[in-house]
């Protein structure tokens, strides 16, 4: 007996021994980035058995327990990885693991082809959501559309943004974008999510793409107009050596070399530095670009939770101020030919612009971020020549001078929280947040002594006739000028807010959010520099009565219904509002207060070919039923332009389609259609007359782009693409009031629609590429029209071409 029980147990623990001994195994791998090099001191853990792979990214990892495992893979700054791993014995090889930087995992979207957005998250979103579940439209043009279409400034890429069109470019110094019916002002444009100012035309080497949240984003950013926000999302630090230089030429001696390097710096420390020269004449005699422009930043893995990203940049452009070919008798005539210049041969514009910016993100753990932000941008201008080119009908017009010059600070500073609970089997994604806006604005004005008693100011110069070149050139001196006064403005902005997507189920959803905006706008003050005193410019009435500095406040809700039947497939139907500011004061005359402005969307989002393209469509109404406008007397007059009631109305009525996608490998596509009509619904008896689409907004707008790279065979690398861009009906000028109408005035523009065709071609051999265009094939002539002075005619037929070498 006891001999048997012995040999049961010794074959018990021979059993036992094998079976462990079959558990036991090394686990051998490498772990690299998304480009493939290897990534040293990455922890690879399980079960209380840990490793870290060595200088190429190698790793072994033995593992005592029996069963297959999990295999936790994270390192500082990266995305962490759970792989499920089935034992091989007493060696396991598994494949090569990527890592992705998790400082760049929502700022680098889709960097590499124009692939589904729908399933990426947008830094101008702030709470983390995928594209999916925003119950809005929203497009992201990416760096490969960027280096696709060789894009020079923010209006070459919001070509593709449909429903973003430019709407002016008032003297070739300030592109004025219009979305959904409403101007994007200076509020509406941010840098990694701090506003930025597009005064000196924003410099587009440094974009790794650029995020656009159509609708009203008043929730997340306060005091925005409610047609969209853009969001530029500048190149990053990296780890790991890297770099590109290229040269860029063009027609009418266009020069831009281009130099972008990164690398680490430490295990914990990278950089970046992207900067770039250019001079560039013009189709239009007399005008020429100077620029300059560095942006360098760093990225410091403060640990495995927490980075710190600081940015800076600075553009110097110096360009000359056109205003095109004006207007005569109110009109645009085309005998005043394309490049006709009609500014002071000497006029200039010099502008200078910086941003600083400090980024801290912090996990506290899987679900719960913190987002800290804190920003500066400074922007001066110096402006002197002739504006307002408005001609008689035989030509003729006096130039006037203006010199100006301005200095804009402002603060910006953020705090944003976002994380997930669960209530039951409910899931709740959270963001709550908070906004501080500084900004102080100093504006010069200037005397100018052009006439013929130099003691005296005048701004009269010359007068040319539009019709005669050799009339341009009756004066060539530049005026003596000195400063007259000095007004500096202070506003102050914060905004707290909180916003919730709730998962009532894998199909359904719900996104709700409310924000409270206070915002305070100084008395001015000014100095006169002839008496040399400062004094206060007090808000006033018409009969003298004081305002003192103007406060306002608001709140801004949202609510959205989401219902995704498929997970390809997403509707949604919203409601949020924004507001906008009022000058002037009520019949109490007390300051007037803000415009609510209502929006309703609805929209289907969906993914089509397993992913491959997406195509979204929504549909938006915006109504503001309390538009501002001037009181007018029983008789109709206007006693007092200043003093305003909220009982005008108007509405935008419009629709979205966007589409992009990879169909095969290499034919990579993006394009779209979008229709507005914007129109005063109700005005007073001499306002302007309702039913008439807006200056400035544009009926249709449409895109299509199509690259494709052969991926095989004796041409591979070679790439050919094809871009085409419609601009429909627009009306410039201004909307006539009823006062004009009754008179037989018309002072509306009407521009006609136009279609322009652009051609690529290019080759990438190894580490070299050259990309050629071809733009505006059919040489379309057309207008953007600021009123009815600044009148620029488009670009003709030209070509571009870039050689580039990465390293």
């Amino acid at each position: 007996m006891n001999m048997r029980i012995t040999k049961i147990l010794t074959l018990l623990f021979m059993l036992s021994a094998g079976t462990t001994v079959m558990a036991q195994t090394t686990v051998k791998g490498k772990v690299v980035n998304p480009k493939g090099k290897g990534l040293s001191e990455v922890n690879i853990s399980s079960n209380g058995y840990a490793a870290k792979t060595n200088g190429s990214g190698h790793f072994e990892l033995y593992i005592g327990h029996p069963g297959e495992f999990v295999l936790v893979v994270s390192a500082v700054g990266y995305e962490s990885r759970n792989i499920q791993v089935q034992p091989g014995g007493l060696e396991t090889r598994i494949a090569e693991l990527v890592l992705n930087d998790k400082h760049n995992s929502i700022d680098s979207v889709d960097v590499v082809g124009y692939h589904t957005v729908n399933d990426k998250k947008l830094a101008v979103g702030k709470g983390g959501i995928l594209v999916r579940d925003l119950p809005q439209s929203v497009q992201i043009i990416n760096a490969q559309v960027i280096r696709d279409q060789q894009v020079n400034r923010l209006s070459d890429v919001l070509k593709n943004a449909n429903g973003v069109a430019l709407g002016a470019n008032r003297g070739g110094v300030n592109e004025n974008f219009y979305a959904r019916g409403y101007s994007l002002g200076s509020n509406n444009i941010f840098k990694n999510g701090a506003r930025t100012n597009n005064g000196g035309s924003i410099e587009a080497s440094t974009l790794e793409s650029v995020e656009i949240l159509k609708g009203s984003a008043a929730l997340l950013y306060g005091g925005v107009s409610g047609g969209a926000v853009v969001n530029l999302v500048t190149k990053k630090p990296k780890f790991e050596h890297g770099g590109e230089v290229s040269m860029r030429v063009g027609s009418f001696n266009q020069y831009k070399p281009i130099v972008d390097v990164y690398g680490p710096i430490s295990d914990r420390l990278a950089f970046r530095i992207v900067g770039t020269g250019e001079y560039a004449e013009s189709y239009r005699d007399n005008v020429e670009s100077k620029r300059f422009y560095v942006n360098p930043s760093l990225l410091y893995k403060i640990s495995e939770k927490s980075t710190l990203n600081a940015m800076f940049d600075y553009l110097k452009s110096d360009f000359t101020p056109d205003f095109g070919i004006g207007s005569v008798d109110g009109k645009i005539d085309q005998r005043v030919g394309r490049s006709t210049y009609l500014n002071t041969e000497w006029a200039y514009n010099k502008t200078n612009s910086s941003n600083g910016q400090l980024a801290f993100s912090h996990d506290f753990s899987s679900n719960w971020k913190l987002d800290l932000n804190a920003s500066y941008q400074q922007y001066n201008r110096n402006y002197f020549g002739a504006e307002r080119i408005q001609a008689k009908a035989d030509g003729t017009i006096p130039r006037a001078l203006n010199r100006t010059e301005s200095e804009e600070l402002t603060f910006n500073q953020q705090a944003n929280l976002t994380g997930t609970v669960y209530t039951g089997t409910i899931k709740h994604q959270v963001l709550v947040g908070a906004d501080f806006d500084q900004s102080n604005t100093k504006n010069y004005a200037f005397n100018i002594y052009a006439g013929a008693d130099p003691s005296k100011p005048s701004t009269a110069y010359d007068e040319i006739n539009v019709f005669e070149k050799d009339s341009y050139k009756s004066r060539t001196d530049i005026p003596e000028t000195n400063l007259k006064t000095r007004t500096a403005t202070d506003i102050f902005r914060y905004g707290v807010f909180a916003q919730d997507l709730v998962s009532l189920t894998d199909k359904f959803k719900v996104l709700v959010g409310i924000r409270y905006t206070e915002q305070k706008n100084k008395q001015s003050e000014g100095y006169d520099y002839a008496k040399d005193s400062s004094y206060v410019v007090e808000n006033k009435t018409k009969d003298g009565q004081l305002l003192g500095d103007k406060k306002e406040s608001a709140w801004s809700p949202k609510f959205a219904l989401i219902y995704q039947p498929i997970k390809s497939t997403t509707f949604f139907v919203s409601y949020a509002n924004n507001f906008t500011s009022n000058s002037g004061y009520d019949s109490e005359f007390r300051p007037m207060g803000p415009s609510i402005i209502d929006h309703y969307e609805a929209g289907v989002k969906n993914e089509l070919f397993a992913g491959r393209l997406t195509a979204n469509l929504s549909w938006y109404r915006i109504i503001n039923d309390r538009f501002a406008q001037a009181i007018m007397d029983e008789s109709g007059n206007v006693p007092d332009a200043n003093m305003k009631e909220f009982t005008g109305k108007t509405a935008s009525d419009g629709l979205d389609l966007d589409i992009t996608g990879t169909i095969i490998d290499g034919l990579e596509v993006m394009g779209g259609y979008a229709y507005n009509f914007m129109r005063y619904l109700e005005t007073n008896d001499n306002g302007s007359v309702e039913g008439v689409r807006l200056v400035g907004t544009t009926a249709h707008t449409g895109n299509a782009s199509l690259f494709y790279t052969i991926q095989n065979g004796g041409a591979k690398g070679l790439k050919l693409g094809f871009s085409t861009y419609y601009t429909g009906k627009r009306n410039a000028g201004w909307n006539n009031t009823k006062i004009n109408e009754s008179k037989g005035e018309d002072r509306v523009i009407p521009i006609d629609p136009f279609t322009t065709f652009d051609f690529s071609a290019g080759y990438t051999y190894r580490n070299w590429s050259i990309l050629g265009k071809i733009s505006n094939i059919s040489n379309e002539f057309n207008y953007y029209v600021h009123e009815n002075y600044s009148v620029n005619p488009i670009p003709p037929r030209s070509f571009t071409t870039t050689l580039s070498y990465k390293f």
